[in-house]
């Protein structure tokens, strides 16, 4: 309704502007005619005043009545054309109004469709929702149900429980606390045979995978390193042309025997070895001193103290001269390049250091060949490796000089000649005093235990030897169960006799390599140590 009321509010509006706009044309036609009779006087006065009074007075008064028929005239025609434009006006204010009365209906009725449309929307909706709320509420009334239904069967279920419970506690003699250490028990034992068998399993795996790949790489690094090695005495022997310069090498009351152990720290044995001197030192540097200064005053056969102190300094001159040669002989052999020169020195200096009477400069060109090796079988850096091999043990030229492991040692020289972090790291975990974070510092630790390790390469002491399976022994039989051990293979292997009652088959895995571990953490050892554990039940019963 109000779109209807402004509707003709509007056209009504329309109508009031034409009504004004008419009124304004008859007001100008009036103007109009009122200035043409305004004009008309002034001229018949200007004609009257011209002509005389009488022609004046005729022509005024015709001019007048031809002036006032013309506006006359010209009123009605305004009358008409307004008249005119009041109708048209009329009949478009009309129009408008029945225009704008028929598309305010159109849209009022399509409005109240939409309006119909919307409330059964809202009534479907409504509708649904209250179809939804009983579903809803039919389904919680069978929820509590059901809820109540199973707190009754759960009240049921734990008295029937604690009933059973009862019974049987009367039949089997256990109370729950007791039953329930039974039942732990018999889980632990089944927990140990699981663990057991896993770990017995990811071993096998583990080894199944990478013995294999680990035999072939070292097998083909050795093969390909076949190095004699013969162990270093700690005598050297000098021939003599006669057995009559032994006493010109003793000299006149000694003095020159004595001159000679002066200067160079050597002791000379001389015995009933027919044409042959003996120079007892475990300083190979001053031994080799020795011997080259005593074999060129036989040569020369001027033999007394000043003689010998000029030979000696000689001889010393050729060992330094030597010794740099052996440092150079290392570098090209391993084939390294751009090894500080005092590096160098001290790598010949190695050439006269025994460890375990295995020289230490032979040893430390076969780690770096190994190493190399087995870093190009595993598709990395051989010359790195092989830079590592050869400088891991160069803090032994300087052990008797410097305070501290030789471990420790070739770390602050090779860190004083600006080495990489990676050879710096190889040396400092080549014997395990740190963990092994990078694949060239195993590799040099690998290839330090398999130079070690070959048959001739080095020999230790008789008492060292029955210490090492005295300890050996010791861990062995130190555990709960273990009846005796023995140290078999030169310590490369241990058998550990077991008590059946109180170690089982599942727990001899545990115990084996409980026993690894320790041996590898408290021991030092080249190689490996197989540990072998034996369980044996015997039923021993006599006839009477």
């Amino acid at each position: 309704m109000m779109s209807v009321c402004f509707g003709d509010r509007e056209a009504y509006r329309h109508t009031n502007e034409k009504e004004e706009n008419y009124t304004m044309n008859v007001g100008l036609a009036i103007a109009i005619a009122l200035a043409t009779l305004v004009v008309g006087a002034f001229v018949g006065g200007f004609v009257f005043y011209k002509k005389g009074m009488a022609d004046r007075q005729k022509t005024a008064e015709a001019a007048i009545g031809s002036a006032e028929k013309e506006a006359e005239r010209i009123v009605e025609d305004a009358k008409k054309n307004a008249e005119t434009l009041k109708k048209e006006a009329l009949v478009e204010a009309k129009d408008e109004i029945h225009k704008s009365r028929q598309e305010t209906e159109k849209e009022l009725k399509e409005r109240r469709i939409e309006v119909s449309r919307q409330e059964r929307r809202i009534n479907q909706k409504e509708e649904s929702i209250d179809k939804k709320l009983d579903n809803l509420e039919k389904k919680e009334e069978a929820l509590q149900a059901k809820l109540k239904a199973a707190d009754e069967k759960v009240a049921e279920a734990e008295r029937i429980k604690n009933s059973q419970l009862d019974m049987l506690e009367k039949i089997s003699e256990f109370s729950k606390e007791q039953a329930k250490e039974y039942l732990l028990s018999n889980l632990e034992g089944e927990l140990v045979h699981d663990k057991a068998v896993k770990v017995a399993a990811y071993e096998a795996q583990i080894k199944e995978e990478c013995d294999a790949k680990a035999r072939q790489y070292i097998s083909l690094a050795i093969a390909r390193c076949a190095a004699d090695q013969v162990s270093e005495a700690a005598v050297s022997v000098v021939p003599l042309p006669n057995d009559e310069m032994k006493g010109r090498i003793i000299g006149r009351e000694g003095r020159n025997i004595r001159t000679i152990e002066t200067l160079t720290g050597v002791d000379l044995i001389i015995d009933d070895t027919p044409e042959a001197i003996t120079l007892s030192c475990f300083d190979q540097v001053r031994r080799e001193v020795a011997r080259i200064a005593l074999e060129k005053l036989i040569q020369d056969g001027r033999i007394h103290p000043t003689r010998i102190e000029e030979m000696v300094d000689k001889a010393r001159r050729e060992v330094e001269y030597k010794i740099k040669q052996e440092g150079e002989r290392a570098v090209l052999e391993c084939n390294i390049h751009g090894l500080n020169h005092e590096l160098v020195k001290l790598l010949g200096r190695l050439r006269y250091r025994t460890s375990y009477r295995q020289n230490v400069l032979d040893h430390s060109i076969e780690v770096s060949h190994l190493a190399g090796m087995m870093a190009s079988e595993l598709g990395i850096d051989p010359s790195l490796a092989r830079r590592a091999g050869l400088l891991h043990d160069i803090g032994k030229a300087l052990s008797y000089e410097i305070e501290g492991s030789h471990v420790q040692i070739g770390v602050d020289v090779c860190k004083k000649y600006k080495e990489s972090p990676d050879v710096l790291h190889a040396i400092e975990a080549h014997h395990g005093d740190v963990e092994t974070r990078t694949v060239v510092a195993a590799l040099v630790q690998a290839a330090d235990a398999i130079s070690a390790a070959r048959p001739g390469a080095r020999s230790e002491n008789y008492e060292n030897y029955i210490k090492r399976l005295q300890k050996l022994e010791e861990i062995c039989t130190s555990y709960e169960g273990v009846e005796k051990s023995f140290a078999i293979q030169a310590g490369r292997e241990v058998r550990i006799m077991v008590q059946p009652e109180k170690i089982n088959d599942e727990k001899m895995v545990l115990v084996a390599r409980e026993i690894a571990k320790r041996i590898e953490d408290e021991m030092d050892y080249p190689g490996q140590i197989k540990v072998n554990l034996i369980r044996e039940s015997r039923a021993v019963e006599y006839a009477k």
